[in-house]
């Protein structure tokens, strides 16, 4: 009898132990369903969004990166379902253009075939490769591609 009562709290402990581990198990193995949850719920396929691209564009291209977006991107973005305007922005200090491009929801935006894209992207380098002067380049690369969601 006189282990019973070390028995008893290794029991205590043991069981204490066991309780831990399974509720840290439950906590994380539901945080990626969480976090789908709380995504879903930020960002419902059909709430509007904006693509946000930022380039590279020096002082001395500027306006030639201007022509090419206006003759290629422009006239094609205007014929897309969903496609509700963008604006084209330009940083002097860091030579860097940003697009705001915004879209009535991300399904509309991203049914865009991924040929069709690339057929224009070859249409606006052509034209900046002929106004720049640079062959076989795209004189103006992305540097940074994502999503923004409007708050109101």
């Amino acid at each position: 009898m006189m282990f019973f009562p070390s028995t008893l709290n290794f029991r205590k402990a043991s069981l204490s132990l066991v309780s831990l581990f399974f509720a840290f198990i439950l906590f994380f193995s539901n945080t990626q369903v969480a976090l789908a949850a709380i995504s879903f719920e930020l960002n419902p396929s059909n709430q509007q969004i904006i693509e946000y691209l930022r380039l590279r564009v020096t002082h001395k291209d500027r306006k030639a990166w201007l022509i090419a977006e206006q003759k290629s991107w422009e006239p094609w973005l205007k014929e897309q379902k969903g496609f509700l305007g963008r604006q084209l922005l330009w940083d002097p200090e860091r030579e860097e253009a940003i697009l705001l491009i915004t879209w009535t929801s991300r399904d509309d935006w991203k049914k865009i075939p991924q040929e069709e894209i690339d057929y224009v992207q070859m249409a606006f380098e052509k034209i900046a490769n002929d106004l720049t002067g640079k062959k076989g380049i795209n004189p103006f690369p992305i540097k940074y591609q994502g999503e923004l969601l409007p708050q109101q």
